[in-house]
């Protein structure tokens, strides 16, 4: 459809209603120049996200500018974000433009802004106010033209509620909030997120992995994922690498967390899995598989690890025996 054209080259992949409706309001809030605020839990796709909305903006040609906020003392931080003069201080030894600068007429994503410093979210909150800035250790004032996107995986309003961040700042950052579900809350997605990492990582290892099993895909759905996407993502590429088969089964799958979180059925993984039945993630994945087999349904049973007659059979029983 229009969504999945629309961000395909940003790899955001989802049909599950909770991803439906956060692509819908990306592509509502992209093109307009409003600031964003994007939260969700680590490993969501927050960046993705904010890829989404710069490369399907007026701004899309121009440049797309990354920090991590929480990577950064707060002096190099400043400096990074506003630049700093030759002498400003010791190594400084000549002129550095910042991030801000560097983002000049395109978009700035500040990852992980709640982990700024109350003097530094008061720097920012004066550049956002003004749309100028001062490079450390000079008195120049220098215009900028910047859309900022932040990122959070913690609740900013009780972090300004907690007295930790600037209400001020929050209101000018959160003009459009968007929040990333976990992936636990997105399931049904799961199949072709996976399958999709596993042609990535496939292809770039000179693999002829061609797909899941049906044990290894329900051990996958069984899982709890609370690193989500890029837990997911490094569990495909682990197993991939390590695979000397055809197929991915489920003793391929390492998961990090299984022996804290048992790998249990379906039914006790939470509200959003109960509503969800692996018959219909099954079929789901049939369908994905089929659909790529442009219909032939012996490539179909062999890319999934099955007996044409097994297929046959699942065929009959999900009603796609057309």
């Amino acid at each position: 459809n229009r969504l999945d054209e629309k961000f395909n080259r940003q790899n955001l992949i989802g049909q599950s209603s909770p991803m439906v409706k956060l692509l819908e309001t990306v592509a509502q809030v992209a093109p307009t120049e409003a600031n964003v605020l994007i939260t969700g839990e680590s490993g969501t796709g927050k960046e993705l996200i904010a890829n989404a909305i710069h490369f399907n903006s007026m701004r899309a040609e121009t440049v797309f500018i990354k920090i991590n906020c929480s990577a950064l003392t707060e002096t190099l931080l400043e400096s990074e974000l506003f630049g700093h003069e030759k002498g400003a201080f010791t190594g400084a030894e000549r002129r550095r433009e910042g991030k801000f600068l560097q983002a000049h007429g395109g978009s700035l994503f500040l990852d992980e802004v709640s982990e700024m410093s109350k003097a530094m979210q008061v720097k920012l909150l004066r550049v956002l106010q003004e749309r100028e800035l001062t490079r450390v250790g000079g008195a120049e004032v220098i215009k900028v033209d910047v859309r900022v996107i932040a990122a959070s995986n913690k609740n900013l309003k009780e972090e300004v509620q907690n007295g930790n961040f600037r209400e001020d700042l929050f209101y000018r950052l959160n003009v459009v909030s968007l929040n990333v579900p976990p992936l636990r809350e997105r399931k049904e997605d799961i199949p072709i997120l996976a399958q999709h990492f596993l042609e990535l990582f496939a292809g770039r290892n000179k693999k002829t992995i061609k797909a899941f099993t049906p044990r290894a895909m329900e051990k996958l759905l069984a899982y709890h994922w609370p690193g989500n996407i890029r837990e997911l993502m490094n569990a495909v590429e682990r197993s991939v690498v390590l695979s000397r088969t055809d197929y991915l089964d489920a003793d391929d799958m390492t998961l990090v967390m299984e022996k804290s979180h048992e790998v249990s059925g379906i039914a006790e993984q939470g509200e959003a899995i109960r509503n969800l039945s692996l018959e219909s993630m099954e079929k789901k994945n049939i369908l994905a598989v089929l659909a790529d087999c442009r219909g032939n349904k012996s490539e179909t049973a062999r890319r999934l690890g099955i007996t044409r007659k097994t297929l046959r059979a699942k065929l009959i029983k999900y009603e796609m025996n057309r």
